[in-house]
């Protein structure tokens, strides 16, 4: 198999590896060190240019940081598995592909095994990669999810996630007076970690209630470092003199040439703003999330089951083992289901084991229902409420690329018919911009009337035409999935 960017696709000949691992996050880095370990030759892709996902995210080496691990909670369990990777790359159990990004996954089900194409390199240099595999991961994480408002396409105006990258990545904030607001445990360590650095950040605001925990008790009790990690975020908001106000959320950007002030209103119960309560708070930044949405372009292309999630999103059915309903085709982290990084790399190891046919330790299997128990109560709590669509004016853009406001979407479903997101994008091109809809997907999916529902495509990123024309014959239309194959022994 080749280890470098080609144009060229490998023999047929090409011995493929045990496992291929697509996406260097927690669970990919923790499932392909932990297959090494196992005795499986590995090969780990993935988009960035280091390992770590957007998680681990830190500073190029040019900027000299001293201390990138003081912008992470739980460092430790990130070095020791990037110092084992580079163990297992040595010994040449490992082969390390970044700037890889796979676009789709095809089955040979003469051979039972998988070929991943990528896009090798960055724009305008980069190649054609092809990967043979008897055994696919997929471990591609999660994108931020956004709910529209009127101003939210302001300069300043950025994901809660997307702040926390910039810190991160570049050393650098959004803003110095800097508004954090959506839902999510995000909120808190974005704050706290906004405040660290320099900015000032009047006020966090949650959606939600921290009432809604009540029901899951029993959760919270069996996660008491979860607990703890809670109780840091909250210890940072008071050092920092952050407000943090819950029920209440951001219902307009204001600024000209970039947002200068916020609105923020009080929430009723399904976040309907009530009348009244509006407040503005002057900024120079707004960070924004409700949470995540699983990444599964790549998966639902090869047919894998999904199901709904306990905050409104879509994520694949995974069995014990951490098998899709595709045989072959195993995943973890958060595209099962929303879960942190601590859940994730613990899917990763899990999927290790099984791949490679050896029992998983039954310590494995207790943390994974641990966390999988706390994932849950916390999707719950925080799935937004359906009166945010409230929110919305008329000319408010809901489809950023296409610039297709509310007004037209909510036209398709009241005068044309449209009762599911697919026809809304066929009436209106809502979803048909560069991210796909990935950005205004949930949005145009709640005001169609219906939840999302998972896209299938035969490319999961954007693929230069030559690369296409090269595919043989067989690879090039859309396929389907092979029921004999059987995972590789160990």
């Amino acid at each position: 198999m080749p280890t470098s960017p080609s144009d060229s696709a490998p023999s047929a000949g090409a011995t493929p590896a045990d496992l291929a691992v697509i996406g260097a996050g927690p669970a990919g880095l923790a499932a392909a060190v932990s297959a090494a370990r196992l005795g499986l030759r590995v090969t780990l892709l993935d988009t960035a240019d280091r390992p770590g996902g957007q998680y681990y995210r830190r500073p190029a080496p040019a900027l000299g940081a001293d201390r990138p691990e003081a912008l992470h909670h739980d460092w430790r369990a990130f070095a020791t598995r990037e110092a084992a990777l580079r163990a297992h790359e040595r010994s040449g159990r490992v082969t390390y592909l970044p700037r890889h990004h796979v676009w789709t996954v095809v089955p040979d089900g003469a051979s039972g095994t998988w070929t991943l194409h990528a896009v090798a390199g960055h724009a305008p240099d980069e190649t054609r990669e092809t990967v043979r595999a008897r055994a696919v991961l997929l471990a591609t994480g999660a994108y931020e999810r956004q709910l529209p408002f009127p101003g939210w396409t302001l300069p300043g105006v950025v994901g809660a996630g997307g702040a926390q990258a910039m810190l991160k990545d570049n050393l650098v904030l959004p803003g110095h007076r800097v508004v954090v607001a959506g839902s999510g445990p995000l909120l808190l360590a974005v704050a706290g970690s906004l405040a660290a650095a320099g900015a000032t950040v009047p006020a966090v605001l949650e959606a939600a209630s921290y009432t809604a925990y009540a029901p899951q008790a029993p959760a919270l009790l069996r996660n008491p470092g979860k607990l703890a990690e809670g109780a840091t975020y909250g210890g940072a908001l008071l050092r920092h003199g952050i407000r943090l106000l819950t029920r209440h959320a951001v219902t307009e950007a204001h600024g000209t040439t970039r947002v200068e002030a916020v609105t923020v209103a009080r929430l009723d119960e399904d976040w309907r703003p009530l009348p009244g309560t509006t407040r503005r708070i002057p900024c120079d930044a707004l960070a924004v999330g409700h949470g995540l949405v699983p990444q599964l372009e790549l998966a639902t292309g090869l047919g894998c089951a999904t199901r709904p999630s306990p905050d409104g999103t879509v994520a694949l059915e995974l069995d014990e083992a951490q098998r899709t309903s595709v045989p072959g085709v195993w995943a973890a982290g958060e595209t099962g289901g929303i879960g942190g990084a601590r859940l994730a790399l613990t899917e990763g190891e899990i999927a290790a084991h099984a791949i490679a046919g050896r029992p998983v330790p039954a310590a494995l299997v207790r943390r994974r229902a641990r966390l999988r128990a706390f994932a849950g109560a916390m999707a719950a709590a925080h799935r937004p409420g359906s009166g945010w669509t409230g929110w919305l004016r008329e000319e408010t853009d809901v489809c950023r690329c296409e610039e297709v406001p509310a007004g037209r979407i909510r036209e398709a479903v009241q005068e044309l018919g449209a009762r599911d997101a697919r026809t809304v994008k066929l009436l209106t091109r809502a979803g048909m911009g560069w991210c796909q809809g990935r950005m205004c997907g949930p949005a145009v999916a709640a005001l169609a009337g219906g939840e999302p529902a998972p896209d299938r495509r035969p490319l999961s990123c954007p693929v230069p035409l030559r690369h296409l024309a090269a595919l043989p014959p067989a690879e090039a239309a859309p396929t389907g999935t092979d029921p004999a194959r059987t995972p590789p022994g160990p």
